[in-house]
């Protein structure tokens, strides 16, 4: 189990209070935005659309602003941007790979604050297809334990195409191929199991065990990161123990 994984859990927990939700708001709407532009703005037959406004709702995203970018997105509404997605790639201290995806209607301002944020903090920018091949993109979703054990979602998610169910504690994380994503989330619905988020994310194969002071520099890479408006997802391949974690959070 990736111990980014667990600290991303924490912050998910305490994203909803953070002094950082306005940014956090905005992202989520850019991610609906984008959707509804794919996929169209029906979200019965739009399912990244249906699961991006799920995780905004989860997230105490006003109805209002959700149902705006769906319009903006669709084309219902004039307003929305030319959003374009890029992946940057590069290394954080400790040799830990790090995946960068933005999602950006300016691609040098992008390139600019992901290069600036690295070099502040220890990191450094790879060529493309010189740390992606060490993660694969896969489909997870994170369900709160809410009373339920790991053999009661293993359960519900096994004949749906899920791999595996990890515990992070207070949650549940289910990995599935991102093609699954919407009937492992479904069967999920079906055994009336509710859930944070399903997303399609990039999962490491290859790990990198971190001491406090390891973890806590790369945190703080992932941190500057994430406060661009344009990086949407920061992927590592850090772990870390319980410990160690237990320490950074109580930081």
């Amino acid at each position: 189990m990736s111990g980014h994984s667990k600290w991303a859990t924490t912050k998910h927990k305490k994203a909803v209070v953070d002094a950082k939700r306005g940014k956090l708001f905005a992202k989520l709407i850019k991610n609906i935005e984008v959707a509804a532009r794919t996929g169209g703005g029906d979200p019965d037959g739009n399912p990244t659309l249906y699961d991006a406004i799920q995780k905004a709702r989860k997230t105490s995203v006003p109805l209002d602003n959700i149902e705006r970018a769906v319009k903006r997105g669709s084309g219902a509404e004039a307003g929305g941007s030319d959003w374009q997605t890029i992946m940057y790639e590069g290394y954080a201290p400790s040799g830990v790979a790090v995946l960068i995806e933005c999602l950006t209607d300016n691609r040098n301002r992008a390139a600019g604050e992901v290069r600036l944020a690295m070099t502040r903090n220890g990191g450094s920018m790879a060529d493309p297809g010189s740390v992606s091949y060490m993660f694969t993109r896969k489909g997870v979703i994170v369900v709160p334990e809410a009373g339920q054990t790991e053999d009661d979602v293993l359960l519900a998610v096994l004949d749906a195409g899920a791999e595996e169910v990890n515990n992070l504690g207070e949650s549940f994380e289910v990995i599935c191929e991102a093609t699954d994503l919407v009937q492992v989330r479904t069967a999920l619905q079906s055994a009336g199991i509710d859930y944070d988020s399903a997303d399609s994310s990039f999962v490491p194969s290859v790990q990198v065990e971190l001491d406090a002071d390891g973890a806590r520099k790369v945190l703080r890479l992932i941190d500057a990161l994430e406060d661009s408006d344009d990086v949407q997802n920061v992927f590592t391949n850090f772990d870390a123990s319980d410990e160690v974690l237990a320490e950074l959070s109580a930081e």
